[in-house]
């Protein structure tokens, strides 16, 4: 990907939040320790939220303590600096080279070992592409970056190789915590991410699912092998076993549509599988009632806040009313 470019004023104040807006476009500064990425520890590149353009990689971020991402180099020259006094000082502040974005303020207090320069990034500025959705989202040229020397060939080669091996898979069964800590540990899935989907409201929080307010589902993006783990598989063995899918928009105490069972397939292929599995799980008796799951098409999908990416994992003992079932 190289052809980036700004949209429009309309296409932008269509397109991002009011804060992604305000930082953005009119140099706004999110507040610190309440944002996406402060704390960010994943592996992946960051992009602009407006241009796409490859702005930071996780392996230059450190933990400043300032409370907003912060990198010790641009990852590509796509960052610009311009001299800002406008709050009674004199600052350095970075933009993106073709979205024209600001990003934040370079300051000379980084790492000495690491070159001495702090990149202050609003996490507004910012989109997040994990390592293993690079390819298919179109950067496979920064693999090499992570380790992934296997598919560190050019952008087209690595793009079709990626598409060949990973497929992706959206999961609604009650609460996200517990449906991803079940399936983050079955060979062949290599990512996962919770977020919400299905609904009409766009840039949803956790708080505007409560009480089916913006009518989109707690979800798990799934990223897999097909050559090790089937998607049909997915289903069969897991997925109608890791909740009650016989239970309307309820997984034990958790009581809304947010909380609903829902298959939102990818592809017509996906689309058919999960009919066949569904009706084979009906059709077994094992659960005595009808199956409400529903499936649905993909709809546009919002990955949900940085502190419930894992959450079981970052608080051992917490709520969850998940368990495999025979």
């Amino acid at each position: 990907m190289s052809d980036y470019k700004k949209p429009t004023k309309e296409e932008l104040a269509r397109a991002l939040t009011p804060e992604q807006y305000a930082v953005t476009q009119q140099c706004g500064t999110e507040p610190p320790f309440r944002n996406a990425y402060w704390d960010n520890h994943d592996a992946g590149l960051y992009v602009d939220i407006v241009s796409g353009e490859p702005l930071f990689a996780s392996t230059d971020k450190f933990e400043s303590g300032s409370g907003w991402p912060s990198f010790t180099r641009p990852v590509a020259p796509n960052v610009t600096e311009k001299v800002d006094v406008s709050h009674g000082m004199r600052r350095v502040e970075v933009r993106s080279r073709h979205g024209d974005s600001h990003l934040g303020h370079v300051f000379p207090d980084g790492p000495r070992e690491d070159g001495g320069l702090r990149y202050c990034i609003n996490s507004a500025s910012l989109r997040f592409i994990p390592v293993a959705a690079l390819a298919e989202a179109g950067y496979g040229e920064f693999l090499p970056l992570f380790g992934v020397a296997a598919l560190a060939a050019p952008l087209s080669e690595t793009v079709e190789t990626t598409k060949t091996m990973e497929s992706v898979a959206i999961l609604a069964g009650g609460c996200f915590w517990g449906v991803e800590e079940i399936l983050r540990a079955v060979p062949g899935i290599l990512q996962t991410d919770v977020g919400y989907t299905g609904g009409w409201l766009e840039n949803p929080t956790y708080h505007d699912t409560h009480d089916s307010k913006s009518g989109h589902a707690e979800a798990v993006r799934i990223v897999f092998d097909p050559a090790v783990l089937s998607y049909e598989t997915l289903l069969e063995d897991w997925f109608f076993k890791l909740h009650d899918p016989t239970t309307l928009n309820r997984q034990g105490n958790d009581i809304g549509t947010q909380y609903r069972s829902s298959i939102f397939y990818t592809t017509p292929e996906q689309q058919e599988t999960a009919e066949r599995v569904k009706a084979r799980v009906q059709a077994s008796g094992k659960w005595g009632k009808p199956i409400t799951t529903e499936i649905v098409p993909e709809a546009t999908w919002y990955r949900g806040e940085e502190y419930h990416q894992d959450y079981l994992q970052k608080n051992p003992g917490g709520y969850t009313c998940h368990w495999m079932r025979d």
